[in-house]
This record gives structure tokens, C-alpha cells and sequence, in this order.
């Protein structure tokens, strides 16, 4: 049977208050923040509990999707190793790890649904560089979004929330889908992000039969450029005041787990907006490790591994 490496990588966050700085300093590219910076950052994880969960639920998303390649594939044994971009495991130190086992063959995923030239693309460089150093093959995951069992999951889960909203309200009922902003500049070269989330709305708005979908934008780094919009909160005021919408539904789908982005800039920074307006906030539950969403990854793997490698894809 075939080993293979399963390189699951993503942002990585602090796993204690004292990585918060050299994290934070990471991502600046080797520049320390501000004092200011600094503590706003320290502040945001405080309110969520001091550390985010990201790092302990991609280390479950991961293990459930290796677990459960291993069980749709009969001919390749899937070893796990996961990767991150700012903090150590770094991806680097993944496929050094990889190369010490043996390992010539690599499928990486980045655990985010869609693909950018400025994220996902990043990511899969990043590995494929780095491993064609060590002589290790790479077949590269660049996105999962349209898989059925994607959907279905968000499906679900805007569904329970929608639930919770007496029928007659519904006309005034919301629903904002949402993924990381990212600089405007993507735009000048056609990068498809911004469609893939348009189009990851259209599917679902398809199947909830509700008509009130819009796409928002979260998140964005404060790098003194324009980034993509319209920002969630500010599209939250726009619907309330132009359209008297009394209850918004939150799906921050461009994520796939509870991580500082959604639990301070969605469950507190939209929040705060929809107590200030006197509206009612509901959040779609994140699918974490959820069988049904990870299945969906998991035929992405398989798929696009046989589509790149020649073989025959399952369905």
C-alpha cells in the first residue's frame, strides 16, 4: 500500500498569551507591532477566553479527515502532519518531519473552502517549494466549496438558525454570508474569491428557499490598504436602516471552526451592532469537525487527487 502524506495546514493562532507577540511579529514579516497593536490584539483574546480554540479544533478536523480518507480509499495509507503558516508547526517543519519518515508523496489542504492567489495559493507554494527541495511530490487541494456535502452542511446549519425565528419574521430575517476580506488589489488580476463566495451563496440560497441572502466581507488587516467589502457591519447597518431587516443570520462560511474572527468579530463586534440598532444576532453554527462537512473535503482529496494524477474519480 501507498504512503502518501497528509499536509492539512492552516493560519495557526498563539497557545499561550507569550506567543501572541512573536505570532503577531510573524505575520508582519518579522516586524514587531506596536505597543497599541499590540494589546488590542491581547484584548481580543481575552475576551474569547485568553487562547483561541483554532488550534486544538485543526488538530481534530485534521485527524477526523485523515481518518476518514483512510476509510474511502482501500490502496493508500494516509499519514497525518499538519502545517501553519505563522507558528510553530510551521509548514516547513511538516515536510522535514515527512522527509524523515520516508515520505516521497504529499496531498496537502488548506483548510479553507475557497481559493485566492493571496491565500490558498500561498499555502500550496509554500509546501510545494519546500518539498521539491526534499525531492517529495506534491498534488495540491486548491479548493472544496462546491462539494455537495459542503453545502449540505451550511445548509444545515442556516436552516437551525432560521428555525429559531418565528415564520412571520422571516421576511425581515437577514442572512449575511461571509468570508475573510482580502486586499482589493486580488481584483486586478481576476483573482476568483470574491465570485467563489458569491457563488457558495447562490447554492445554498437555492436550497433554503429564503431570499434575503447578501455576501459580506470580515476581518480585514489593518495594512492601510483597501480590501474588499462591504464589511459586514457596515452592511449590517445599511439592511437595518434602508430595509428595516430586524433580524440578521451570520454565516462566516469563508471559516471552518470557531477562531478569533468569529468569536470576537462576528459573535462580538456584530453583535454590538445588532444591540446598538435593537435587532436580533444569530450565528450558523461552524462545522469544526463535523462528519458531514469533513466527508466533503474528504471526496475533494480523493478527486482531485485522481483528476491530477490520471486515475478514476469516485462520486
Amino acid at each position: 500500500m501507498k504512503r502518501v502524506a497528509l499536509l492539512c495546514m492552516s493560519y495557526g493562532t498563539p497557545y499561550k498569551e507569550e506567543d501572541i507577540l512573536p505570532y503577531y511579529t510573524h505575520i508582519r514579516h518579522g516586524h514587531e507591532p506596536s505597543h497599541e497593536a499590540y494589546i488590542d490584539l491581547k484584548d481580543r483574546y481575552e475576551y474569547i477566553g485568553g487562547v483561541s480554540p483554532l488550534a486544538t479544533t485543526t488538530e481534530k478536523q485534521a485527524e477526523t479527515l485523515c481518518h476518514t480518507l483512510n476509510s474511502m480509499t482501500s490502496d493508500i495509507s494516509y499519514e497525518l502532519y499538519i502545517g501553519l503558516k505563522h507558528i510553530h508547526p510551521f509548514i516547513e517543519d511538516a515536510i522535514d518531519d515527512i522527509s524523515a519518515e520516508g515520505i516521497d508523496e504529499i496531498v496537502s489542504v488548506v483548510l479553507t473552502p475557497h481559493y485566492s492567489s493571496f491565500s490558498v495559493e500561498m499555502y500550496n507554494q509554500r509546501a510545494s517549494q519546500y518539498a521539491n527541495e526534499k525531492n517529495i511530490k506534491v498534488t495540491t487541494l486548491d479548493q472544496f466549496y462546491k462539494e455537495e456535502k459542503f453545502i449540505q452542511y451550511w445548509v444545515d446549519s442556516v436552516n437551525a438558525q432560521l428555525n429559531l425565528i418565528p415564520q412571520e419574521a422571516h421576511q425581515k430575517t437577514a442572512i449575511i454570508v461571509s468570508a475573510h476580506s482580502l486586499p482589493e488589489k486580488i481584483l486586478e488580476h481576476n483573482d476568483p474569491y470574491p465570485s467563489q463566495l458569491e457563488e457558495t451563496a447562490q447554492l445554498i440560497q437555492s436550497r433554503i428557499g429564503h431570499n434575503h441572502v447578501f455576501n459580506g466581507w470580515q476581518s480585514e488587516g489593518n495594512t492601510g490598504e483597501p480590501w474588499i467589502g462591504p464589511d459586514v457591519q457596515d452592511l449590517t447597518q445599511t439592511l437595518h436602516e434602508q430595509y428595516d431587516y430586524q433580524n440578521f443570520i451570520y454565516v462566516p462560511l469563508g471559516f471552518t471552526c470557531e477562531h478569533l474572527e468569529v468569536l470576537y468579530d462576528n459573535d462580538y463586534e456584530c453583535k454590538k451592532v445588532c444591540d446598538d440598532v435593537g435587532c436580533n444576532y444569530y450565528r450558523a453554527e461552524m462545522p469544526g469537525s463535523n462528519q458531514l462537512f469533513i466527508e466533503g473535503i474528504a471526496n475533494a482529496v480523493i478527486n482531485n487527487y485522481k483528476s491530477k494524477n490520471h486515475l478514476t474519480a469516485v462520486k
